[in-house]
């Protein structure tokens, strides 16, 4: 199994100073640049999936 995916930015001031939250628990995160914590939580795949142009075209 692959380890846990990280955010790359925050997703409030886009700095890239971001560190797991150990106050906050599983999923959480902090910026250092905004003082912001957030919390990232992964729900599932689509039922319906991507849908694929088949001839690789725009649809027109």
């Amino acid at each position: 199994m692959s380890e846990r995916a990280a955010p790359f930015y925050c997703p409030y001031c886009g700095d890239e100073d971001l560190r797991p939250s150990e106050e906050e628990g599983h999923g959480a995160w902090e910026c250092a640049a905004c003082n912001r914590a957030f919390r990232l939580k992964f729900l599932g795949l689509l039922a319906r999936g991507l849908r694929h142009d088949a001839t690789g075209g725009d649809g027109i």
